[in-house]
């Protein structure tokens, strides 16, 4: 009989605080991910499925086989609400892991939004949907329900590695993911970001551009580079 690796399940992780979790909401990823030195953005293929505003959620990750969701069905059964369900379907287009039924399910039990690396259904009443729904791509195939898989062990999804606990933070632009230990600076990083930049589109509003100091700061950059001129 094979072992536990592949088809285990941890009963419980650490969350981090709510207030952390929420000092995040609506400031944008690209803000957050400026200030995580551009590296922890899912890939652009996890698109939003709806609306998003501003999605943030403690991450509740599931690992499933190529087209099977059991795990995830599982996975509904023990998820808190404000957490978010991260699902590492290993990019497979072929075959939805999810759709209306389960994500209405999920809505209701208060989860804070899904991402889903692999395909899901039911597109048109799932942009119906309120909580935030993301995934790489959409399909009528439906899905196995046989196993295995991982609940609450790490999980690749969009390119990134995601940690049961790690705090997620989604909005039209895509999703960012936060380690705990790292998010008090980030939030603070991010929130200087963010004022400084609506500091300077008030100016540009009220103002108009510096187009003269722009123009110079850019060719000293050129220059710094070792850029050249042909006529």
């Amino acid at each position: 009989m094979p072992g536990a690796a592949g088809f285990r399940i941890r009963k419980d992780f650490v969350r981090p605080s709510k207030e952390l979790m929420e000092g995040f909401r609506g400031i944008p990823t690209s803000n957050i991910n400026d200030e995580m030195n551009r590296m922890f953005n899912m890939q652009a293929a996890i698109s939003p499925l709806n609306p998003v505003n501003s999605m943030v959620g403690c991450a509740f990750t599931v690992k499933v086989p190529i087209g099977d969701n059991l795990m995830i069905h599982k996975a509904l059964d023990m998820i808190q609400p404000g957490d978010i369900l991260v699902v590492d379907g290993a990019g497979a287009e072929d075959r939805s892991l999810a759709g209306e039924i389960m994500m209405t399910f999920a809505e209701m039990k208060g989860v804070a939004g899904v991402v889903v690396d692999g395909a899901l259904r039911d597109c048109d009443a799932l942009r119906k949907m309120k909580m935030p729904i993301y995934c790489r791509s959409v399909t009528p195939q439906g899905p196995y329900k046989n196993g295995p898989g991982e609940i609450g062990y790490p999980i690749s999804c969009g390119g990134q590695v995601v940690f049961p606990g790690d705090i997620i933070v989604g909005d039209a632009d895509g999703i960012v993911v936060i380690r705990p230990e790292d998010a008090p600076e980030v939030l603070d990083l991010a929130r200087r970001k963010l004022a400084g930049e609506t500091a300077k589109l008030g100016r540009y509003h009220s103002e108009g551009p510096d187009y003269e100091n722009h123009a110079l700061n850019t060719d000293k950059s050129l220059e710094k580079l070792g850029v050249h001129y042909i006529d």
